[in-house]
């Protein structure tokens, strides 16, 4: 049971008679009289309880876009229900207008919409339908909620589809559809063209010099069909935040563009999202399917506060991808969980595979390293400084093994990551 303001202004208008009569016998039946008209107020009103609730299934949506939440508010009961009702979300759905007026008469239906603007990837759930409904004075009413459960699925938003039409623009110049050729090895024959200066020696086709009296050399094309790996890090570390979203979040912006990418170049990708247990996989999706698998298997994926097994995640790579593949770990360079876990068992990886690590890296670290206007800009700034030395270390190491390392901020990862997998494909390294 819940009262309006109405019941307020009734009660303070039965003060007057109070005031003008004062006494006991005055205040009492006063009192009585606001009871009775409160009471029968409420036995008068229309049953929340009996009300119905069908809420309807929700089209999967982007992080950022909107969409509507609806459901079918049904009152079999015999009298009309008039008030209000909530529709609850998780505050990360982004509900707007979710308190609605009703007036729902016996025996009817009512379609009620809520606006949802998602601030988080994931699954958002609805929560219960709650209606107050009042009697015909508008002073009482009978509340309850109703279950009314829902889900919103909500996609990585993918802001870095920006910058696919220039990585695809290089893409076909490495892939011979403008006037480039290239020479790599690995790569696949092309065809055959008169010697120019500058031409590397190798790509000399003798047989054919022999037979034109000139010297001719053979191009190449980047190697198509190639396999791709992506693997994501869903350990403690991935869940730090930089800026307004986690680090995962972040890489996984940056697997989406290069998975585009080397989908339009005909090469094979597959996803691994995993900690000490697999989170997500995604294996042997056609071209066309490719994406919307990948952001829907990434879409409910969230970072786990444990470390990761990279001994783990290392022997299913290698137990998945028995032929050689360009292997992209997108892990924060983070120095001991680097140091402890994953650089004993890289060394096994590269021994088979192309590796590369994609690391989400902080813009505030750097400016808090110039950081000099006080005592506590001074410390913070040494904290900062010696972060930036410590992951430069690990970085080095890394490379020193073999392995590629991308070290940039949220916005320029993607593009570098892309960046470097046209640069392998062009060198023939894959």
């Amino acid at each position: 049971m819940t009262i309006s303001g109405r019941a307020v202004v009734l009660a303070a208008i039965g003060l007057v008679p109070v005031v003008l009569w004062p006494g006991w016998g005055s205040l009492l039946g006063w009192a009585a009289l606001f009871v009775v008209v409160v009471l029968l107020d409420l036995l008068l009103a229309g049953s929340a309880r009996a009300l119905r609730v069908h809420r309807e299934p929700i089209a999967t949506i982007r992080m950022g876009t909107s969409t509507p939440g609806s459901f079918v508010l049904t009152n079999p009961g015999r009298r009309t229900v008039r008030g209000s009702l909530r529709d609850a979300w998780q505050p990360s759905a982004g509900a707007t207008g979710e308190r609605h007026r009703v007036n729902l008469p016996a025996g009817q239906s009512r379609r009620i919409v809520t606006t949802l603007t998602p601030t988080r990837r994931g699954d958002r759930q609805a929560g219960d339908v709650t209606v107050r409904s009042f009697g015909p004075l508008g002073i009482a009413a009978r509340q309850y909620s109703l279950p009314a459960p829902g889900r919103l699925r909500v996609l990585p938003p993918f802001t870095s589809r920006k910058h696919l039409p220039s990585k695809l623009a290089r893409l076909r110049e490495l892939d011979g559809r403008t006037s480039l050729r290239i020479r790599g090895q690995g790569t696949e024959f092309d065809s055959l063209r008169d010697y120019v200066g500058g031409d590397d020696v190798r790509s000399i086709d003798w047989r054919a010099t022999a037979r034109r009296g000139g010297v001719v050399v053979r191009t190449w094309r980047p190697e198509r069909d190639r396999r791709v790996l992506l693997v994501l890090d869903t350990s403690r570390t991935s869940a730090a935040r930089v800026g307004d979203e986690p680090r995962l979040d972040a890489a996984m912006d940056a697997a989406l563009l290069l998975a585009a990418l080397a989908s339009r170049a005909g090469d094979r990708v597959d996803l691994l999202a995993m900690d000490r247990r697999v989170r997500a996989r995604v294996e042997g999706a056609g071209r066309s399917d490719l994406l919307p698998q990948l952001v829907s298997a990434m879409a409910p994926v969230e970072a786990d506060l444990v470390e990761a097994d990279w001994a783990a995640i290392v022997a299913t790579v290698l137990g998945r991808m028995p032929q050689r593949a360009l292997v992209v770990l997108l892990t924060p360079l983070e120095g001991a969980a680097i140091e402890e876990g994953l650089m004993p068992v890289i060394a096994r990886l590269c021994s088979r595979h192309r590796v590369v690590v994609a690391s989400v890296a902080d813009p505030q670290v750097a400016a808090m390293a110039d950081g000099r206007g006080d005592a506590y800009a001074v410390y913070g700034a040494a904290a900062a400084g010696r972060a930036v030395l410590d992951r430069a270390a690990t970085t080095a190491e890394l490379r020193r093994m073999g392995v590629d390392v991308i070290d940039a901020s949220p916005e320029d990862l993607p593009p570098q990551l892309a960046d470097r997998y046209l640069a392998l494909k062009a060198a023939g390294l894959l």
